[in-house]
């Protein structure tokens, strides 16, 4: 017998800290240009310095890419980068907003400001990715990405370069999360980009 039919993903969220980049170059080449959401993500980089990430990632993935600004409306098959030093938030008409509010779990831009704002958009249309790191960030995001009704992968602890992240996040979902490796992580968000459950 079929399961419930889930709602088609209209943008994914990705959160990642120490060890991201690597896990990042392993996730992000999966996903195809014809890719019908957009695809938003947060890496902790330090305050005050320039991001490459645009740059480091254009050559290796299908999809366009770019630092999101502020007001900028989200597009499918493009991957943003959030900019370092600003918290970047979804706004209701599906604008990007960027805050220079206090650093969550000593981070800005932090996972869980994304997440949050994300969840509250997109609701059981959004799927949340947290991948390695070495603090909680992203956590409460992933557990109101659930409760909204999205869908979850978090990265095998046992294989990311830092487990802190991807243990807060399975203790914040619990079996509502699916907990693998990047390359079958890779395979599921493909699928569930191309409309596949």
């Amino acid at each position: 017998m079929a399961g419930p039919t889930l709602p088609t993903l209209q943008a994914v969220v990705i959160g990642a800290s120490a060890g991201g980049i690597e896990a990042l170059l392993r996730l992000l080449p999966a996903l195809p240009a014809t890719c019908a959401c957009p695809i938003v993500t947060v890496l902790h980089l330090p305050e005050g310095h320039t991001s490459l990430l645009p740059e480091v990632f254009a050559p290796r993935v299908a999809l366009a890419v770019k630092e999101a600004d502020e007001k900028e409306v989200l597009q499918p098959g493009t991957l943003y980068f959030a900019p370092p030093g600003y918290h970047l938030l979804i706004e209701s008409d599906r604008t990007f907003a960027l805050s220079i509010d206090a650093p969550v779990h000593y981070s800005r831009p932090s996972i869980d400001v994304l997440f949050q704002s994300a969840a509250t958009v997109y609701g059981g249309s959004l799927a949340a990715v947290l991948l390695t790191g070495a603090n909680e960030d992203g956590a409460t995001g992933l557990a109101r990405v659930v409760e909204c009704g999205g869908r979850v992968l978090i990265q095998d602890p046992d294989e990311a370069q830092i487990a802190v992240m991807p243990k807060a996040g399975i203790r914040a979902t619990g079996s509502a999360a699916r907990v693998l490796p990047l390359a079958a992580l890779a395979g599921t968000l493909t699928r569930w980009v191309e409309g596949e459950a």
